[in-house]
């Protein structure tokens, strides 16, 4: 069930989230949000990098995509160096 708790938002734009919250969702200091704004509502997401397992599935169908798109090697190389240097 959601907890309903309230907090507030300092002169530099920091929010507290509660301690009781914090434990339940195992949030810990440095941990990263995706923030998304909708009129007068704010929503906070806790991201984390993927696991391994995860990134080399997230690879492994990228590569299939990328095959069955007919893109070469040297072809994703150049779009990425494209894609890096600001062109």
């Amino acid at each position: 069930m959601a907890e309903l708790t309230t907090t507030k938002m300092s002169s530099k734009g920091q929010v507290v989230i509660p301690e009781e919250i914090r434990k339940r969702l195992g949030l810990e200091a440095g941990t990263q949000f995706v923030v998304i704004a909708n009129k007068d509502t704010v929503i906070m997401k806790a991201i984390s990098p993927p696991s391994m397992g995860e990134f080399a599935t997230l690879l492994a169908n990228a590569r299939k995509q990328a095959r069955k798109a007919g893109l070469k090697r040297a072809e994703v190389k150049s779009v990425i160096s494209e894609v890096r240097s600001g062109k």
